[in-house]
This record gives C-alpha cells, structure tokens and sequence, in this order.
C-alpha cells in the first residue's frame, strides 16, 4: 500500500468525540512511518471540550504543529502545499455544512475547500445522532465532491473489552482510510 505524503492535516472541531482526535493522533504519532508532520487546527471552542472530555491539556510533541484556526499564512491555505490528506475528527455538522457549502470562513474550511479543489483526500468522522436532512444532504454532497465520510460508529466483531477498544475501531479505520498500514481487525482474516 502507497503511504500518503509526510505531511497531513487532522482538524478537531467543537462535536463531542475529542477521544477519537486523541487517539487518532497519538497512534499516527505511533505508527513504524508516522507522518513527516501532523498539522493540528482546533475550532473555537474545540480545546475546551477536547480536556473537558479527556481530562487532559493537549500538547504538540513532534512531528505535531498546532495551528491557530483564524491563521491563514499557512503553507496548506494553498493548493501548492504538499500536504495530502486532511482528517477532520471529530466533525461537526457546523463545520461540515460551511465546507459543503463552499464557506471558508475559517483555516479549518480553507484548508478542507484546498483538499477538496487539489483532489486529495478528506476524510470527515461526524459524531452526531441522529442526522437531519440537512445533514444527509451535506454528507451527500462533500462525498459527491471527493471527501470520505466515515461516521464515528464503533465496530463489535472484533469484540472489543473496552471503551478504548470500542474507540479504536474507529480509529483504526480513519487511519486505513487515510492510506497508512493499520494493525487492525480485519473481519474473517484474523481469525
């Protein structure tokens, strides 16, 4: 399997689901060619809810580089950045509508509309329940548009023990899904 470029974008907005962001990006951080650098955006009130739910402060240990979310002179703003995928998890229905919608009011959507425009990858995990026609509709269009939407809905026939083997079956998905060797339960094949 290709391995996407060094360089990609994980994006945690303000829906409740930062555990996910959480172990999404220290298992990228973790893998035997974790990505040359891991470009990290929270939304307004992103952080807050990220302690609030995991009860910790998040840090940017290398090969991990905030960016501030209202930034826009950031090499991925730009099509001619080399950054080749963007996850956005995990993604709220707000940030879904104004990127199918085109609005880039914020680096979280510019740098989403850029993925989208430069044909590379966007991988969207909304954790919302149930959805409205709104948001199916917006669903509809970004996967018409390129863009991977992969709900945060655990899977069981791995029979997870935990919440934390319930939240890695999740995660272990979004990074197959990005392009990076998982080892990961793989139905009829690790029996």
């Amino acid at each position: 399997m290709k391995q996407p470029s060094g360089k990609i974008i994980v994006a945690v907005t303000g829906a409740s689901g930062s555990v996910y962001a959480h172990k999404l990006i220290g298992s990228l951080i973790s893998l035997k060619e974790p990505p040359e650098e891991i470009a990290v955006i929270f939304s307004d009130n992103a952080k807050a809810i990220w302690e609030y739910e995991t009860g910790v402060r998040f840090t940017a240990d290398h090969p991990v580089k905030e960016y501030d979310n209202k930034d826009f002179f950031v090499p991925f703003a730009s099509g001619s950045s080399d950054y080749s995928t963007m996850i956005i998890c995990p993604a709220s229905m707000g940030i879904l509508g104004r990127i199918a919608c085109g609005t880039s009011d914020d680096l979280i959507a510019r740098a989403a509309d850029v993925i989208l425009k430069e044909r590379r990858k966007l991988i969207m995990v909304p954790r919302e329940t149930p959805y409205n026609l709104i948001h199916i509709r917006n669903m509809e269009t970004l996967t018409l548009a390129g863009a991977v939407i992969c709900p945060a809905a655990p899977s069981f026939y791995s029979r997870p023990e935990s919440v934390g083997d319930l939240v890695m079956t999740v995660v272990e998905r979004i990074i197959s899904l990005a392009g990076f060797e998982a080892d990961t339960y793989r139905w009829m094949e690790n029996d």
